[in-house]
């Protein structure tokens, strides 16, 4: 076997730490079956949709915000065109929908989806929940250090991206009418020095 050397040699070495956590594999296949296409989180945004009327349209803005993150790191990845790994030192423990490496669409989405569903809950999950979908996918040997950390910056400017654009009116004008009465109501609440 060809002796690892860069990155591969150093995702070898953080792989085999991680799965030697007991239940660390399992943890990474669970992360990487809710982050698949972001459709975890935005099943939990669609959630804060129906179950949480009074901020329906932040909820909106989550499962918005997710999809665009996944969305963009798609894009890069085909320009990037970076492949994934795969040295004998690697053990690669999940399919991929592509085989295209860099940014980690999962690290993206999380990030994204962990910064916007802090901002409407005010608890923050970023630092809990975008480690732990980071190294899963290091466990699962499907991504380089690199292209985690690179995801996880492509989802904090697509979170901040988003917070800044909505409600905008072009957003208003696509949304349905209770999203949109949600979302200005919303801007009630924010902003309550405005309106008296």
């Amino acid at each position: 076997m060809p002796v690892p050397t860069g990155e591969v040699r150093l995702l070898s070495e953080i792989q085999g730490r991680l799965l030697a956590v007991p239940g660390s594999r399992e943890t990474a296949v669970t992360l990487s079956h809710v982050g698949e296409h972001a459709l975890g989180w935005i099943a939990i945004a669609g959630a804060g949709v129906a179950l949480d009327p009074a901020r329906r349209g932040r909820w909106a803005m989550v499962g918005v915000g997710a999809f665009g993150a996944h969305a963009a790191s798609v894009v890069i990845k085909r320009i990037v065109r970076r492949r994934r790994p795969h040295h004998p030192s690697v053990t690669v423990g999940v399919g991929t929908p592509s085989k295209l490496s860099f940014p980690s669409s999962h690290a993206t989405s999380t990030t994204a989806f962990a910064l916007l569903a802090g901002s409407v809950t005010g608890v923050s999950i970023a630092p809990a929940l975008v480690p732990l979908m980071l190294a899963s996918r290091l466990a699962l040997g499907v991504h380089y250090p690199s292209d985690v950390l690179g995801g996880a910056a492509v989802g904090v400017g697509c979170a901040a991206l988003t917070r800044a654009v909505w409600p905008t009116e072009v957003v208003q004008n696509v949304l349905p009418g209770a999203l949109r009465d949600s979302a200005a109501g919303r801007g009630a609440t924010e902003n309550p020095e405005e309106n008296r």
